[in-house]
C-alpha cells in the first residue's frame, strides 16, 4: 500500500509539471486526499459498535469480566480503562478480535493517576478498529488531576496572611491546606516560551471548567522595561514603580515578557529583586534575546498580587492554595492537575479510536500519538492542558476530527509526519475541529495547528482567539483549506494568521479556499501593524494561495521576499494591503542566501539537484546561479480588492514579480457583503477576468457523526 500511495504521489508530482496552477492544486488535493482517505472511511464505516464488546463504569470492579455494562450479581464493566486495554489485548492474543472492538466508558469523572499507556499490541486492524467510546453519548471526563472539595475552602484568618493581602482581596480570597488533604506533589515552575520547549510540570487550578489566573501584576496592560543596566545580553533590568517593597522575600518569582521582539516571549526566573534601585536580577536561560529597555513583561506568581477574581496562588513550602473565586466556591467543580504527563499515550498503535470522550487538567499534553497508522481522535472535547492538546508525531494517517480543543497551555495540534529527505507524504490530518485559546501560556509559536514534514492536511477547522499564529507551516506539500481562521495576533507583532519562513527548499504548500477575517493590529503593547494574515516569511517559495477570502485586516498575503509564489483568485475586502511583496533577501537578509546562511544551507541539506527535489521542484537546480535573493516567479493574478490598496511592494521586488488581471477597486457584486456572505452574484464583472467561484459556502465547520451542534461563529 504504502509503495503504491508514493507511486501515485510521483505521478502527480511529475503531472504538476505539465498543468496550470488550478490543475496543481487539484492533484496535490487528491494525492493528500488518497493519503488519509483508507483510514477515515474505516473508521465511518467500522466507528461503532462492532466485534467485541467491553464496558467501564465509575460503578465497575476490576475483576469483573467487563462484559456488561451495569452490574449483575458478581459480574458487571471493569472500574478502569486500564484494565479494559488489557482485556483486549487478551481477546485480541486469543484470535477473537478479527472483527475489531469498541470499549464503551460510562458516564462519570475517571481521574488518571498515571499515563494510560498503549503499544504495537493494543493495534485493531485497518478494517476492524479498536474503538474507546463514550457510553450512548454520556459524559465522559478523564482528568489528569484530582478535585477539591468546596467545604476545604475556609476563609483567611492568619493575621500575618491577611497583612500581605491586598485590601480588595480580603474577605474575598479563601485558602485550602492541600497537604493536609494528601496532595504533596505540586510540581515547579520551569523556564518556558520561545525557545524553551521545557514539559510544563507545576500544578494548576481549575474552576467551573476554566483555569484560573496565576497571581499577577499588571493583570491586564503590561509593565515596561525601564533600562538595562548590563546592557541587551545581562541578567539585570530595571522597573518603574515600587509595588515589590511590599512584597515578602520569596524564591519563586518570575517575570514573564516580549523583551526584545514582539513575536518571541519566555518565562524568566528571578533571583533577586532590590527595591531600593528597583533592579531585577534574573537566573539563567535570561529573557529571550536579551533584554531591551521600553520591552513589556509580568510579574507572576506573587502571592501579594493576587487582587483579582479567578487569581490563585500556591505556597508550595506549606501546600497552602489561596483563591478568589469568581463565583461561589461550590458553585463548579474544583480541580487540579496532578498528572506530569499525558493522559493518553499510544506509541506505534495502528487502527484505533477515541470517541467522545472529554480529556482536561494534566500537567502535559492530552494526548499523544507517536507513529503508527490509522489513528483517530474523533468528537473528543480536550482542554485544560500545561502543554498541546494532541501531539501526532510521524506514522500515517493519523488524525483528528470535529473536536473542541481550547485552553492549552501552549498549541492546539502538532500535526507531524512524512520524510523531507524522501518527499514521502504522511497523510495525518486535523478535519472540523474548534482550536481557540491556544497559547495560554507560551504565547508565541504555540499554535493551532502546527503542521510538520510532508504531504498532511489541515481542512474546515475553526481556529481563532489567541495571541500569535494560527497555523504554523514547516516541510512540503501540505494542503490547508476550508478553514475559518479569525481574531488571532492579537498580542503580538510580526505574525501570520498562517505561518512559515527561511527555507527555499519548503514548497508545494497550498493554502485554499480559507476565510481569513478580523486579524488586525497587535493588542496588549507595544505599537506597530506588522499582522498579516497569510505569511510567507524570509524567502519563503513555493506556496499556492488560492481562492480564499481576505476581509477586515492588516496585511493579507506578505510575500517576504520569496520566490514562485502564486497568488490567484482570491478575495480581498479591507486590507491594508490586500498583498505585499519585498525583496529583503537583497537587502538586509542577504547574509542568508550564501554559504553558511540560513537558507544555503539548508537548500545544500536537501540534496536539491538530485531526485526527488530536482524532479518535484525543477525551480530550485539553478537558484545560486539566478540572483537566489530575487523575488522572482512570484505570479498576482485574477484577484478581487476592494475598500482597501490591493498590492504594494518594497525593495524594488515590483520588476520582479507578475501582476496581472487583477479586478481592483470595481465593485465585484458580492450576494450579500454586509452579512459577510462574499459569493459572487451571476452578473459579477470578476468572471470576465476569468475568477472562479470561491466554495464560500463550505468553509468552515459542519455537522457530521461525531460533531452534533455547531459552535456560535463571530459572523
Amino acid at each position: 500500500m504504502k509503495l503504491a500511495l508514493c507511486t501515485l504521489w510521483q505521478e502527480t508530482a511529475n503531472a504538476v509539471e505539465r498543468k496550470s496552477v488550478m490543475n496543481k492544486i487539484l492533484l496535490i488535493g487528491i494525492a493528500i486526499l488518497l493519503m488519509f482517505s483508507s483510514a477515515y472511511t474505516a473508521f465511518a464505516e467500522n466507528g461503532g459498535p462492532s466485534g467485541a464488546a467491553l464496558y467501564v463504569s465509575k460503578s465497575g470492579n476490576d475483576n469483573w469480566s467487563g462484559a456488561i455494562a451495569e452490574p449483575s450479581g458478581n459480574d458487571g464493566p471493569f472500574a478502569s480503562i486500564d484494565r479494559a486495554r488489557d482485556e483486549a489485548r487478551a481477546l485480541k492474543k486469543a484470535g477473537k478480535l478479527n472483527k475489531g472492538a469498541t470499549i464503551f466508558i460510562c458516564g462519570g469523572d475517571y481521574l488518571i493517576k498515571e499515563t494510560i499507556q498503549f503499544t504495537n499490541e493494543d493495534s485493531g486492524y485497518a478494517s476492524a478498529p479498536i474503538v474507546y467510546s463514550a457510553y450512548d453519548n454520556e459524559t465522559v471526563r478523564l482528568i489528569g488531576g484530582e478535585k477539591l472539595d468546596p467545604s476545604w475552602f475556609v476563609p483567611i484568618t492568619d493575621a500575618a496572611t491577611l497583612e500581605r493581602l491586598p485590601e480588595i482581596a480580603k474577605g474575598k480570597t479563601l485558602q485550602v491546606d492541600l497537604k493536609s488533604h494528601g496532595f504533596t506533589d505540586y510540581g515547579v515552575l520551569r523556564p518556558r516560551g520561545f525557545g524553551q520547549p521545557t514539559q510544563f510540570s507545576a500544578m494548576e487550578l481549575f474552576f467551573d471548567g476554566k483555569p484560573m489566573q496565576l497571581a499577577r501584576t499588571p493583570n491586564k496592560a503590561w509593565a515596561k522595561i525601564a533600562s538595562i543596566p548590563d546592557g541587551q545580553t545581562g541578567a539585570r533590568f530595571a522597573y518603574t514603580g515600587d509595588s515589590p517593597k511590599q512584597w515578602k522575600a520569596s524564591d519563586d518569582i518570575w517575570v514573564h515578557g516580549y523583551w526584545t521582539y514582539d513575536w518571541a516571549d519566555s518565562y524568566v526566573k528571578v533571583k533577586s529583586i532590590d527595591p531600593a534601585t528597583r533592579i531585577i536580577t534574573t537566573q539563567e536561560p535570561y529573557g529571550v534575546y536579551g533584554y531591551s529597555a521600553g520591552r513589556r513583561f509580568r510579574f507572576e506568581n506573587v502571592f501579594e498580587t493576587l487582587d483579582s477574581p479567578g487569581e490563585w496562588y500556591l505556597d508550595r513550602s506549606s501546600g497552602t492554595l489561596y483563591f478568589w473565586p469568581p463565583s461561589p466556591i461550590s458553585s463548579g467543580d474544583i480541580i487540579v492537575s496532578t498528572l506530569d504527563g499525558p493522559i493518553v499515550s499510544m506509541k506505534d498503535v495502528s487502527n484505533m479510536m477515541f470517541r467522545g470522550l472529554t480529556i482536561v487538567a494534566t500537567r502535559g499534553s492530552a494526548v499523544e500519538i507517536s507513529g503508527g497508522k490509522n489513528n483517530l481522535i474523533a468528537g473528543c472535547v480536550i482542554r485544560n492542558t500545561g502543554n498541546n492538546g494532541v501531539n501526532i508525531r510521524g506514522g500515517e494517517n493519523n488524525g483528528v476530527i470535529s473536536s473542541d480543543i481550547y485552553d492549552t497551555g501552549d498549541g492546539a495540534i502538532i500535526l507531524e509526519g512524512g520524510d523531507r529527505k524522501t518527499l514521502t507524504p504522511a497523510g495525518n490530518y486535523a478535519i472540523n475541529n474548534n482550536l481557540y485559546r491556544f497559547g495560554r501560556w507560551s504565547r508565541t509559536y504555540t499554535p493551532g495547528v502546527f503542521v510538520r514534514g510532508v504531504g498532511n492536511k489541515i481542512e474546515h477547522n475553526m481556529i481563532h482567539d489567541a495571541p500569535h499564529v494560527g497555523i504554523l507551516l514547516n516541510g512540503n506539500d501540505h494542503m490547508i483549506e476550508y478553514n475559518d481562521i479569525h481574531d488571532i495576533n492579537w498580542e503580538t507583532n510580526d505574525v501570520g494568521g498562517f505561518y512559515l519562513g527561511r527555507d527555499w527548499t519548503e514548497r508545494g504548500n497550498v493554502v485554499r479556499y480559507n476565510f481569513f477575517h478580523d486579524i488586525h493590529a497587535m493588542m496588549g503593547g507595544g505599537a506597530g501593524i506588522d499582522s498579516n494574515s497569510v505569511y510567507l516569511d524570509d524567502c519563503a517559495c513555493g506556496t499556492t494561495v488560492y481562492g480564499n477570502v481576505f476581509y477586515k485586516m492588516n496585511r493579507a498575503v506578505f510575500v517576504g521576499g520569496g520566490r514562485d509564489n502564486i497568488v490567484e483568485n482570491n478575495v480581498f475586502v479591507d486590507a491594508n494591503p490586500g498583498v505585499l511583496v519585498d525583496a529583503r533577501c537583497l537587502g538586509w537578509a542577504s547574509q542568508t542566501v550564501v554559504p553558511g546562511g540560513t537558507l544555503y544551507t539548508r537548500l545544500i541539506d536537501m540534496n536539491y539537484k538530485q531526485p526527488p527535489f530536482s524532479e518535484r521542484y525543477p525551480e530550485l537546480i539553478n537558484i545560486l546561479e539566478d540572483e537566489p535573493g530575487a523575488p522572482k516567479g512570484n505570479i498576482i493574478e485574477r484577484n478581487i480588492s476592494i475598500k482597501g490598496p490591493f498590492l504594494k511592494t518594497q525593495d524594488n521586488a515590483d520588476k520582479y514579480i507578475t501582476a496581472k488581471d487583477n479586478l481592483v477597486d470595481v465593485e465585484p457584486l458580492f450576494v450579500d457583503a454586509a452579512a459577510m456572505n462574499f459569493q459572487l452574484r451571476d452578473e459579477s464583472p470578476a468572471f470576465k477576468i476569468g475568477f472562479k467561484r470561491i466554495p464560500f459556502d463550505k468553509i468552515g465547520l459542519y455537522i457530521d457523526e461525531y460533531r452534533k451542534h455547531l459552535p456560535d461563529r463571530k459572523y
